[in-house]
């Protein structure tokens, strides 16, 4: 049987922090609740949590301080902050003590569980092996020499173009969620940034038209799903 997942959640508003723990809970994870960040960082010490979710405004310590004591601690472990503020100040505060992801409030629990997933992916994906060659439907992908292939004809890829088709591949039939990609690949998800992958994707989409059976398409408010019949994944 596959452990659950550990979640550290840290809430000073006991009715929203029930009800995310309970939700947490029902979807399969484990989540320890904490009203302040004083007992949080004692629990972070004392446990081993995959990710933790703080809010920012919390009694003794704050989000910000507790992220970064638990930074000191565990540098890899994933961040996501919850906060009623929504100014670009803060948000890139959160971002420059290591943030994961940034939730303004107020918030669907659909969403956190969202982006939680997404980050575990990702995080799950950095620990797998590296991927040199993917098959998707009639095409190859070369990786490492960002090369894609159909019958007799090979296109370059920019390097751009391969680090993005590359996320498409690892996540196909499932929704690559947009701020990820933008934060993986461009570091920065501002609005120049999200207008460039937006090129980039017409350009896949170029690349890929020879075989029908292979698209990708737009996720409204979400992200990018490849949708493609059959694809394989060759590691080192």
């Amino acid at each position: 049987m596959e452990e659950r997942l550990r979640i550290l959640l840290c809430e000073d508003d006991e009715n929203l922090g029930m009800l995310l723990r309970e939700y947490l809970q029902a979807k399969g994870y484990v989540a320890d609740l904490f009203s302040d960040g004083e007992s949080g960082y004692k629990a972070f010490l004392k446990g081993k949590y995959d990710l933790c979710v703080l809010d920012v405004m919390m009694p003794k310590k704050d989000g910000f301080t507790l992220a970064q004591e638990i930074r000191t601690v565990n540098s890899e472990v994933p961040i996501i902050f919850l906060t009623a503020k929504s100014l670009k100040e803060d948000i890139l505060e959160g971002f420059k003590i290591g943030a994961d992801d940034y939730i303004t409030k107020p918030f669907s629990m659909e969403e956190l569980v969202f982006r939680i997933e997404a980050i575990l992916r990702r995080v799950k994906g950095k620990k797998g092996k590296e991927v040199t060659m993917y098959k998707i439907g009639r095409f190859t992908f070369d990786t490492q020499k960002q090369v894609l292939a159909i019958d007799d004809k090979t296109t370059k890829l920019t390097t751009k173009e391969s680090e993005l088709l590359s996320l498409l591949c690892a996540h196909v039939n499932e929704i690559l969620e947009r701020n990820f990609a933008l934060k993986t690949i461009w570091i920065d998800d501002n609005y120049f940034n999200a207008r460039s992958m937006d090129v980039y994707i017409t350009k896949l989409r170029k690349h890929l038209k020879d075989d029908p059976s292979i698209e990708i398409i737009n996720i409204h408010g979400k992200g990018y799903k490849l949708i493609a019949p059959e694809i394989e994944a060759k590691t080192k």
